[in-house]
């Protein structure tokens, strides 16, 4: 089976990983998670970083920190993974959707300012598969009506807005470092911000709301939303490959596209000129006078021992958000929406056929 994505681990992991057993600080205390947040934080041209247990915990941690609560609205984008809503509900606020741009897949700035209330107290646009969300009328919004922004770039490692990298552009980034991630811990996350009052805020709701003064008092109600010295340890071993990792999924991503943009019944991921995207899964959609359906794709692509997958439904048109509206470019993308594989160990033959396959399935 040529997979959809996995890790790239090698020695530097696993020397990492004994030291840390060796010296028997396995847990959520032990020098790696300190570096590794130094580590992270400093690629992203961010002052500071908050490692978290996974990237759906630095999301629900940064609204907890921001004092997003019942009664607000956070805007989010209607295509994304479930977490981006899910987050919200968690704090007791209500997720407000909006559609995507039909080129980027992202939030589509233009649609934001109709839905903003008096309850709105932030935007979380979403990098969606490693492309940059066009963040520059997003800020001025924000601006405009005193909404936080924090971004969603849990698929997004790299990924650059106007020559700066994502995660920083907001008041405050999230990542993900789950199993199919650019780089993973194998779950994990990380919050970035220049902001040193919500890094104290945020570190202590992290660790059960304890207070750093006081051991074992705990002053507020907190969570335990830490990461392991281990799973850090993983992440700094990851760290010395990022900028390779980065350079092996655009080169993928120029690989299918040269092959397969000449192919009229295929669209194919845009990157637009203010961004560097990082590909993180490369995504193509199907067009209508195709006639040809995308999940048959997916099951002839698997026939031949090649994984793939739907691109994400719009999170409005699953049970627990159904009513929220409707919004058709999400839909769109949606139902002829394929990713395909995009590994890191992925060559050039075995990319070769998964574009053979494609061009097989489309001339049937």
């Amino acid at each position: 089976m040529i997979p959809i994505m996995e890790p790239w681990l090698d020695q530097q992991e696993m020397d990492r990983v004994m030291d840390c057993l060796k010296s028997g600080w396995i847990s959520s205390q032990g020098k790696n998670i300190a570096e590794f947040e130094e580590a992270f934080s400093g690629f992203c041209r961010s002052r500071f970083g908050v490692a978290t247990s996974n990237g759906t915990t630095a999301l629900h941690l940064a609204l907890l920190t921001l004092g997003i609560g019942p009664g607000d609205e956070v805007i989010v984008p209607a295509l994304s993974f479930i977490a981006t809503a899910n987050v919200v509900v968690y704090t007791g606020a209500r997720p407000v959707f909006v559609d995507v741009d039909e080129k980027t897949w992202t939030i589509n700035p233009s649609l934001v300012k109709p839905v903003i209330t008096e309850r709105t107290k932030a935007i979380i646009p979403v990098h969606l598969y490693g492309h940059p969300a066009d963040m520059d009328p997003i800020m001025k919004l924000a601006e405009e009506y005193r909404l936080w922004v924090i971004e969603d770039a849990a698929e997004a490692h790299g990924a650059e807005y106007k020559g700066h990298k994502v995660g920083t552009l907001g008041h405050i980034g999230c990542f993900s470092f789950y199993g199919n991630k650019i780089i993973s811990t194998g779950e994990g996350g990380m919050i970035t911000t220049d902001n040193s009052d919500w890094v104290e805020k945020a570190r202590m709701l992290r660790d059960h709301g304890m207070s750093k003064e006081r051991k074992y008092w705990h002053p507020v109600v907190g969570y335990n939303f830490r990461m392991t010295n281990i799973q850090a340890a993983i992440g700094l071993g990851q760290m010395t490959k990022l900028e390779r990792l980065i350079e092996i999924k655009r080169g993928i991503a120029d690989r299918y596209t040269q092959s397969l943009k000449k192919n009229a019944g295929l669209v194919l991921p845009a990157e637009e000129q203010w961004a560097k995207s990082v590909s993180w899964l490369y995504s193509i959609l199907l067009k209508p006078e195709t006639q040809k359906n995308r999940d048959d794709l997916i099951d002839f692509l698997a026939q031949a021992q090649v994984e793939s997958r739907p691109v994400f439904y719009p999170i409005p048109d699953m049970p627990p958000y159904q009513g929220y509206g409707t919004y058709p470019v999400a839909s769109r993308i949606s139902k002829s929406g394929i990713s395909l594989p995009s590994g890191f160990n992925l060559t050039c033959p075995e990319q070769d056929h998964v574009i053979q396959l494609i061009q097989r399935y489309l001339d049937r």
